[in-house]
């Protein structure tokens, strides 16, 4: 399988052993997860689905960030406990991406549930020589790792941008350096906190990560991403940090998900321009969800339009007419389209050609998720 791979910017065959380690950003769980966040996850269905397929064992782990900023702040804002607003939240997320039929996950740790291993990789970090401490604040300093900037391959000034939109707060006067991140905080009076030896606090967001996928998977993950948007700050500083305490490479495959947009705007929490898999069910069946997702190219942005759903529906009607057809070579013209960087609209195109031939494509839909 030729997968694409951020850092090193290029397409490169997977070499896998017989156990294959995925990790997957999940969500944070102050709010509803939409489309966007579903093609991530949907992307990595895939990817496992094909490795299965070729006789492998997959270990996907999907953390549940449920304790940083935004859940606190909308806990706040609702005046409920943040984990059961998380509670909840993850209730919702979980119907969603079983109706767009996802395997289970092999682990879905969440973040509060890793203090100890945080605990330990802060300590870890200060050993080395890459953590600092200030008024009970404790920070990586960037500078002292010199790869940072591997996976995402911008330049200072963007990331002092990106920084600023994704909470990196630049200009904290405490920091070293602008691009220094936190990895430890002084929790505010309403806020959950855990002693530590530089004083009661909570984690910042990117060693969550780091631990969890130490603890979960080992020091090298073979495939590891999210969306488009977490290759800086969030990846770029789980590598920093996580290749500083082992001293061995994070990632051999980084993989970014394109961004779904809607209306011209990339769907956003915080615009509420949002598309729901569970609203999406209600006006046709959940296989035409995934099918219309699926005929998107992963590494691309694409814009959700209402005909999707519409082609979807007509190209399952097609393929279900051919279930007493002859058979074919299409499961295997699947096989190579997703072998080919999981190039699922091809994969989607060489169903179609097949199904108009009259061949039965049932295999063919069931290794894409879907059921005829």
């Amino acid at each position: 399988m030729l997968l694409y791979d951020t850092a090193r910017r290029g397409v490169f065959a997977m070499e896998p052993g017989p156990v294959v380690s995925l990790y997957s950003c999940g969500i944070t769980p102050y709010d509803a997860a939409h489309l966007g966040h579903a093609f991530v996850y949907l992307t990595f269905d895939v990817l496992q689905r094909r490795l299965r397929d070729a006789g492998l064992e997959t270990r996907c782990v999907r953390n549940v960030t449920d304790v940083d900023d935004d859940i606190l702040n909308k806990a706040r804002h609702l005046g409920v406990n943040y984990l059961d607003l998380a509670a909840r939240e993850m209730a919702k997320f979980e119907h969603d991406m079983q109706l767009i039929n996802l395997l289970p996950v092999y682990s879905e740790p969440r973040a509060t549930g890793a203090i100890p291993e945080i605990l330990t990789m802060i300590g870890d970090l200060f050993t080395t020589g890459h953590a600092y401490q200030v008024e009970g604040w404790v920070y990586f300093e960037a500078s002292t790792f010199e790869r940072f900037g591997q996976v995402s391959h911008e330049n200072r000034l963007a990331m002092m941008e990106l920084a600023a939109i994704h909470g990196g707060n630049p200009d904290d006067a405490r920091k070293r350096d602008p691009l220094d991140f936190v990895l430890w905080q002084p929790s505010l009076e309403d806020e959950p906190s855990w002693e530590s030896r530089w004083g009661a606090g909570r984690p910042g967001w990117h060693i969550e990560c780091s631990a969890l996928a130490r603890r979960e998977l080992g020091d090298t993950i073979d495939v590891h991403g999210g969306g488009r948007d977490l290759a800086f700050p969030h990846h770029e500083c789980e590598a920093a940090q996580s290749e500083s305490v082992s001293g061995q490479l994070f990632v051999r495959h980084w993989v970014h998900v394109g961004l779904v947009g809607l209306d011209g705007i990339k769907m956003s929490k915080s615009l509420g321009n949002l598309v729901f898999v569970s609203d999406l069910v209600q006006r046709t069946e959940s296989a035409a969800v995934r099918l219309a997702m699926l005929d998107q190219h992963y590494r691309h942005d694409w814009e959700w339009r209402e005909e999707l759903l519409f082609q979807a529906q007509s190209r399952l009607a097609t393929w279900r007419s051919t279930l007493n057809g002859r058979d074919s070579a299409v499961l295997q013209d699947v096989r190579d389209a997703l072998d080919d960087d999981l190039n699922c609209p091809a994969a989607l195109a060489a169903v179609d050609a097949a199904a108009h031939a009259g061949a039965n494509v049932a295999p063919a839909a069931a290794l894409l998720g879907i059921t005829l």
